[in-house]
């Protein structure tokens, strides 16, 4: 995939910074310069090649053939009807490029769509053969011999119904979607972890003399903004302002990009932080590269301070968010602090604040009670007078 700069007089391409024609000798023009855009498809063995004169044009015009590519526009054969299959293979390049879960799409798919749904075309797919796949996913059990949770099987329909989601605006498929008359099963996952008194001086005794200190600085970064691991694996010293104490958060989990405030605390966090690499990481992984995965680390801490083994690392998102509502925080601020696009999931620490709110209720027993009892007439009193 390339653009070239075309010699005007023998017609040889050469690389867009040439100021001769390699072949010929020619000078080439400084102005009305002719542009060749080549994108080769692997999968249909097609070159495309389109001539244009703006090289900003032809940079917009190879990244659009990139696209429909990706999507299946010079792929997909047309004379015979589109499988799952077919689907998936034009979803996967896409979801690399644009979903943070694409590997979890991955699994889902080849481990449940495909023996059931991969051959079949999209046409043929029922909601009776979606519910049936539910009933044997909820008979059955997984690789760790556990029942599959009913967020699995919502999860598994829902890239399911994903993929007839494309493929209609792809182009690719007009008929229904068979997932939208299948009723996803209802959750209760609802988790709200923190950690007690002891729990957290333990964790932080522990922090304290641990060598490995950019972990210890992602857990405790983690503690003191409550952010998500993955905004700390993607985050970078750009999206820092020390002297202003914020950070932008760039495409989080709701895609529209935060700049929230950050505590002296945090602040120092960052500031301890090890610069063994020229790498514009934050949190960088071994040889200063983007980290992808905190796993180890926090399971070997997590052990030393004697935490319970199913506290998970999003826990001190829940904790952080926790201990703001306990303290009086209102759930509006809470909500922005965690980058929660949907105020419901908020909701989940809103019991947390009934203390909150007794203090409320007990305040309006004073604020009612009238501050000079003996001004008070009685209607009985005044009724008496009268007479």
């Amino acid at each position: 995939m390339a653009i070239y700069l075309r010699c005007q007089k023998c017609s040889s391409d050469m690389s867009v910074s040439s100021k001769k024609c390699e072949k010929c000798g020619a000078a080439l023009p400084k102005r009305n310069k002719k542009y060749k855009v080549m994108v080769y498809s692997k999968h249909s063995k097609k070159r495309i090649v389109k001539m244009v004169d703006n090289l900003q044009i032809a940079k917009d015009i190879e990244a659009s053939i990139k696209s429909k590519i990706t999507l299946g526009e010079f792929d997909i054969k047309r004379d015979r009807p589109i499988t799952l299959n077919d689907v998936w293979n034009k979803y996967l390049p896409w979801a690399k490029q644009n979903k943070d879960s694409w590997k979890s799409d991955e699994s889902r798919y080849l481990n449940h769509l495909q023996a059931e749904f991969g051959a079949k075309k999209l046409s043929e797919i029922s909601p009776f053969h979606i519910e049936s796949l539910v009933v044997k996913l909820k008979k059955g059990k997984s690789a760790k011999d556990k029942p599959y949770s009913p967020a699995t099987i919502k999860h598994i329909l829902t890239v399911l119904g994903r993929l007839y989601t494309v493929a209609a605006q792809w182009g690719l498929y007009s008929g229904d979607n068979p997932c939208k008359k299948v009723k996803k099963p209802k959750l209760n996952n609802q988790i709200t972890e923190f950690l007690s008194d002891g729990e957290l001086q333990r964790l932080l005794d522990v922090l304290k003399t641990w060598p490995d200190k950019m972990s210890v600085a992602f857990i405790l970064f983690l503690l003191h903004t409550g952010l998500r691991r993955g905004e700390l694996f993607k985050l970078r010293w750009e999206n820092i302002d020390i002297a202003r104490k914020t950070i932008t958060i760039k495409d989080p989990k709701g895609k529209v990009d935060q700049t929230l405030p950050l505590s002296d605390k945090a602040v120092e966090i960052l500031q301890d932080i090890p610069r063994e690499y020229n790498t514009p990481w934050v949190f960088y992984g071994k040889d200063g590269k983007q980290r992808v995965t905190f796993q180890k680390p926090w399971y070997r801490i997590r052990k030393a301070a004697g935490l319970p083994e199913n506290f998970r690392l999003h826990g001190l998102r829940h904790h952080f968010a926790s201990s703001l509502v306990s303290s009086g925080v209102d759930l509006y601020t809470v909500q922005k602090l965690l980058c929660h696009k949907d105020a419901s999931t908020t909701m989940r620490y809103a019991h947390l604040a009934d203390q909150t709110l007794r203090d409320a209720v007990s305040l309006s027993d004073s604020l009612l009670t009238p501050k000079n009892t003996n001004n008070i007439v009685h209607m009985g009193e005044v009724a008496n007078g009268d007479k």
